[in-house]
């Protein structure tokens, strides 16, 4: 389960196998064993939601929802298709661990899937593989043919009355879409807007029929859950974070990657296995789950864990475990301007606040780099994006607003020096 370098493998548990994305590589390892189990002994659902429950898995994409309340929540009793929907559209900055689950453990999300399919009475599936990864995507579809091929996948599997296909799609890069409604708006054929909420999926998703969206690394941690059961996942964890989580780290380090560790885990033991920060410098700041969760400077993070309550009790949350580390050379304000024109651009358009705000916030803080900035302009700042967020259908809104807050909260003087001065206070320029 730990492998040399001290990651805690559950997800990339095939990782230091010669053949890593194979089905004999995972059927090797147990896989799909835990299906066959569950479908031929006819394991009811609510026992299977309840060990997820227990494991205290939360939803891997950034909200951190718990998995086994999420289960819950689809129809039991309903007639018609319902559908399951994995989402590989990862595509906030800093963000790179769900693709190498497609590829080099595919199998085990293909598993997972298949088990939350029989928990929930679902018969088809679809993974959702941001468009930009293409080889990733090819692999996926080699795995899900030698899934179909070995009877993983297919109708009647196991004998039983139990039957789910699986099937990829990619999409083309659109930001939007990694939130959940837009998704299926995508899967669909439509453009990747979100939808009101309510309803929600479980009761109206793909094609009008109750849908189960949970994140790549969300499934692929289900096999694990049901072989070992759930308490033995959550004591991977601490309180509140159950099992391993992967984090993608990125930046100022020495070797960035993903590290799969477990919940809990001490920031500096992280930096560590990264190689630690850079060409001698110091820390600066981190942002710990991607853009869309607040930057925190070295002395709030350096005593953190890695887990929803640590980083929230520190200042910013774990978000999809996206950490990007700045060193001191970095110039906040300079950063921030790249931050906040990847929301402007990434914004779908539907709602007003964001549309327009997030266009208004990029050009302020342009300004204020191209040496034309006003003392005024840091309150104003403020002001759009507190009006911004809570106040648009999907969170983009708000993600977009949280890194302005935050890095003006942080690093205010950096802000003031380069209005006073028309220049960075880091690099002069």
């Amino acid at each position: 389960m730990t492998d040399l370098t001290g990651q805690t493998l559950v997800t990339l548990r095939t990782l230091n196998e010669k053949n890593p994305a194979s089905l004999a590589t995972y059927e090797k390892l147990g896989g799909y064993a835990q299906l066959k189990r569950l479908v031929t002994e006819k394991i009811k659902a609510p026992e299977i939601i309840n060990q997820v429950k227990v494991s205290n898995l939360r939803g891997r994409g950034g909200a951190g929802f718990p998995t086994g309340l999420k289960w819950s929540f689809m129809p039991r009793y309903y007639d018609g298709t319902k559908y399951l929907v994995c989402n590989t559209d990862e595509g906030e900055p800093g963000t790179f661990k769900d693709r190498d689950i497609i590829r080099y453990n595919p199998h085990q999300l293909i598993e997972g899937m298949a088990i939350a399919a029989y928990t929930l009475g679902a018969r088809v599936g679809y993974n959702y593989i941001h468009g930009e990864i293409w080889q990733d995507y090819e692999i996926f579809e080699a795995a899900l043919a030698e899934a179909r091929e070995a009877g993983y996948l297919g109708e009647n599997l196991f004998g039983s009355n139990f039957s789910f296909d699986l099937y990829a799609v990619h999409g083309y890069g659109a930001y939007i879409c990694g939130e959940e409604t837009a998704l299926i708006e995508s899967i669909e054929g439509k453009k990747g807007q979100p939808r009101f909420k309510p309803p929600f999926p479980a009761s109206y998703g793909v094609f009008g029929k109750p849908t189960n969206v949970n994140n790549t690394e969300s499934y692929a941690s289900i096999p694990w859950i049901m072989q070992h059961g759930g308490q033995a996942f959550a004591d991977l964890g601490v309180p509140n974070s159950g099992g391993s989580k992967l984090f993608s780290v990125s930046g100022h380090v020495e070797k960035p990657g993903n590290y799969e560790i477990r919940m809990g885990t001490p920031f500096k033991e992280l930096l560590e296995m990264a190689g630690g920060i850079w060409k001698g410098r110091q820390l600066k700041a981190v942002i710990p789950g991607g853009p869309s969760t607040a930057v925190m400077p070295a002395r709030a993070i350096e005593n953190a864990t890695m887990d929803y309550d640590g980083l929230s009790k520190a200042g910013s949350s774990l978000g999809a475990g996206s950490m990007i580390v700045m060193d001191d050379t970095t110039c906040m304000v300079k950063t921030l301007k790249r931050l906040s024109y990847f929301f402007y651009e990434e914004s779908c358009g539907q709602c007003t606040p964001c549309r327009e705000g997030t266009g208004w916030v990029y050009r302020i803080i342009e300004r204020i780099v191209d040496g034309k900035g006003k003392m005024e302009d840091l309150d104003l700042l403020t002001d759009l994006s507190n009006n911004i967020s809570g106040r648009t259908i999907c969170a983009l809104g708000d993600a977009a607003a949280t890194p302005v807050l935050s890095f003006i909260k942080h690093f205010r003087p950096e802000f003031e020096y380069y209005i006073q001065h028309g220049k960075s206070m880091v690099d002069g320029k």
